[in-house]
């Protein structure tokens, strides 16, 4: 017998056998918050004619044993609860801190409506699929609401550190977790893969810590960081719990758990600070398709009858206008579109993808040349390949240009799509690396040509006109 059905059987047995002095003790329990406990041993005492006139037929104590039952059987299935944010309630499991930060950062987002509006309404895409995750784990489900914290639930999300995504990985962090990092795919802000290696990397804090607020703290500042502050604590006799350490930590770390702890106290009770949370049905929000030939992005949104921001918002890992396809590629669609996507992609009779691959080769080879060669504007290739204004691409360079009729049904291989690079240096005009030239063998060296109008003061003088570029 299973497990779960044998303890289930045990359960059951239990509960029957002690179905009156459960049902007495409901009862009571009804009638005032502050009855007294039943005695374990009530057959032994004599009951009194109000006591027995009180007592449950056989009917009604089978009928509260089937409610206690029933009870006693949901609350193992987190689906349960009617919508994700209760889902993530009856899962808190991080010992609480109450302290001056936590109260300073209740108020900022209280204060804030329309920000937690925007930041639930970008999680109400994910945060099923994180409980979900969590769950299977047996990771406490506040871990949920890290992102609030994090990237404030948008997957675009880019920090001066180069940290990426949901998570916010840096890059050597992600890669450390196999996250993929590569010109067509950034895995750090793929919501599968970085929601798995985000769980992976707190499992393995709280495994090196025991303590989920010291884990959040390595998370944010670094595992040998708290480290080292621990020891240094434990040097000088003092505790080396996360409030303990405080001190020893910059003021971002300081404040990221107490930060979790405020939101996780607007989630627990939203109304209390005056807010609302957006209806999140428990359920899956998305599911994955496989792909395995490359699709444009605009194409693929087309058959799945989404707007390309809400498509964009499911597959933000993507880098380019194309999808490179392969044996590991999936795309995530909300539950409804992934039938349509499957329906539409079945009688579509075009091309999926319209961009093949081209290598830089010599290095005069311009973006201008490049586009004429493929019958687009040089605006186009600069988009599609994020190449910046005023920047060229040195040899050995790999971009995306538009398929001719001799590549229209081929892939982009997976060994290009792994490899490629894109290297830029300045876009000088030929007149002007002429004249590099020339300083360079002593030669004579003709006026620059000015690739920026100079700035003429016009009216009286105004200071800050002149300084305002």
């Amino acid at each position: 017998m299973h497990e779960n059905s044998f303890k289930s059987t045990a359960l059951a047995a239990m509960v029957l056998a002690l179905a009156p002095a459960l049902s007495q003790a409901y009862e009571t329990g009804v009638e005032s918050d502050n009855a007294p406990v039943a005695s374990s041993a009530p057959a032994l005492i004599p009951l009194t004619a109000q006591v027995t006139a009180k007592l449950p037929t056989l009917d009604n104590r089978l009928q509260k044993t089937d409610r206690l039952m029933k009870n006693l059987s949901d609350s193992s299935d987190p689906l349960r609860e009617a919508d994700v944010w209760g889902r993530i309630r009856s899962g808190y499991a991080i010992p609480d801190i109450n302290n001056q930060l936590v109260a300073n950062h209740v108020n900022w987002y209280a204060t804030r409506p329309d920000h937690l509006a925007r930041t639930t309404a970008r999680a109400s895409r994910y945060i099923f699929h994180v409980v979900q995750e969590l769950e299977k784990r047996g990771m406490p489900t506040e871990l949920a609401l890290l992102p609030f914290i994090e990237s404030a639930f948008n997957p675009q999300a880019f920090s001066s550190a180069s940290a990426a995504g949901l998570w916010q990985f840096v890059p050597a962090t992600g890669r450390d977790f196999n996250l993929k990092q590569t010109m067509f795919k950034d895995d750090r802000r793929g919501v599968i893969a970085s929601t798995d290696a985000a769980l992976t990397y707190l499992q393995r804090l709280y495994d090196m810590f025991g303590d989920w607020q010291l884990a959040l703290a390595a998370y944010n500042w670094g595992e040998g960081s708290v480290q080292r502050a621990i020891k240094k604590n434990q040097s000088l006799g003092k505790p080396t719990d996360f409030e303990s350490l405080a001190d020893l930590m910059p003021a971002e770390t300081r404040n990221y758990v107490p930060k979790l702890q405020a939101v996780k106290n607007i989630i627990a009770n939203p109304a209390q600070y005056g807010l609302s949370l957006p209806v999140v049905d428990n359920q899956p929000y998305f599911t994955a398709i496989d792909k395995t030939s490359d699709i444009d992005i605009t194409v693929a949104a087309q058959l799945a009858e989404l707007s390309t921001d809400e498509f964009k918002a499911l597959n933000p890992q993507f880098n380019r206008p194309v999808i490179i396809g392969g044996e590991k590629t999936k795309i995530l669609l909300p539950q409804e579109n992934a039938a349509k996507f499957t329906t539409n992609l079945a009688q579509w009779g075009h091309a999926l993808s319209s961009w093949t691959t081209h290598k830089i080769t010599n290095a005069r080879e311009r973006i201008e040349t490049l586009a004429s060669k493929f019958g687009t504007t040089a605006d186009v290739l600069r988009q599609a390949n994020n190449i910046p204004q005023r920047m060229r691409l040195r040899a050995g360079s790999t971009i995306l240009v538009p398929k001719t009729s001799a590549t229209m049904n081929m892939n982009i291989t997976q060994e290009i799509a792994d490899n490629a690079t894109m290297l830029f240096e300045a876009d000088r005009p030929e007149r002007v690396l002429k004249n590099v030239r020339r300083a360079a063998k002593g030669g004579k060296v003709e006026a620059p040509i000015s690739l920026v109008k100079p700035r003429i003061q016009r009216g009286g003088g105004n200071s800050r006109a002149k300084a305002r570029h």
